[in-house]
């Protein structure tokens, strides 16, 4: 998270029983920390910015053996965590992204656009059938960091189905339901975010 303040109470109130959630500060100045520690979550600073930087953190932190990524704006729901976490458990995928279904609001267009192209250049490369790179994803804890994920950036989740599609692993979609987010985006929601977003996935690629 990065100033979430505002979307915090929502989202850590939705967590399904038997979900533990780990929140990674990724240096929020609005009390985010605070206020995600009151809520019961476990909250690890990650000083370093960078959506890999705290990806890596909260798995690092991480002691189960299933553990689950996603936003903390409120675009994502955590009730909806068990659609991935579920495909993991039983064995059916080795990796489980979600695939955003999104209402009208919650998607610019340009970033709608941009994770079409390189949803389609991941299928042109691995053969997966993923329409969508979407932030909600699960997989086991000891596989993911056997892995070897180097982007510590937003090329992170990129790497990881680049990365599990050459390693073998099943890699299943589901779709998911995407909401406007609470608060200000400070990725997709501009068109500097997505543009930064899609160099760093870039260079994953290259």
């Amino acid at each position: 998270m990065l100033d979430e303040a505002e979307a915090l109470p929502l989202v850590l109130g939705r967590f399904p029983p038997g979900y533990r959630s780990i929140v990674v500060d990724n240096g929020s100045t609005d009390g985010s920390a605070s206020i995600a520690a009151s809520l019961g979550a476990t909250v690890v600073a990650e000083p370093i910015r960078g959506f890999g930087a705290a990806c890596f953190a909260g798995l690092a932190a991480a002691d189960d053996d299933v553990v689950c990524f996603m936003d903390c704006d409120g675009s994502l729901d955590p009730a909806d965590l068990p659609l991935v976490a579920d495909l993991v458990a039983t064995g059916r995928a080795d990796l489980a992204v979600g695939e955003r279904i999104a209402v009208p609001t919650a998607w610019p267009v340009h970033a709608r656009l941009a994770n079409r192209v390189l949803a389609r250049e991941v299928r042109r490369r691995t053969g997966l059938t993923l329409r969508d790179l979407g932030p909600m994803r699960a997989g086991r804890r000891t596989d993911l960091l056997a892995l070897g994920i180097s982007d510590r950036r937003f090329g992170w989740p990129l790497e990881m189905v680049l990365r599990a599609a050459h390693a073998g692993w099943r890699v299943i979609g589901v779709p998911v339901p995407y909401r406007p987010r609470t608060g200000r985006s400070k990725v997709s929601g501009s068109v500097r975010g997505t543009l930064r977003a899609v160099r760093d996935m870039s260079r994953v690629l290259a």
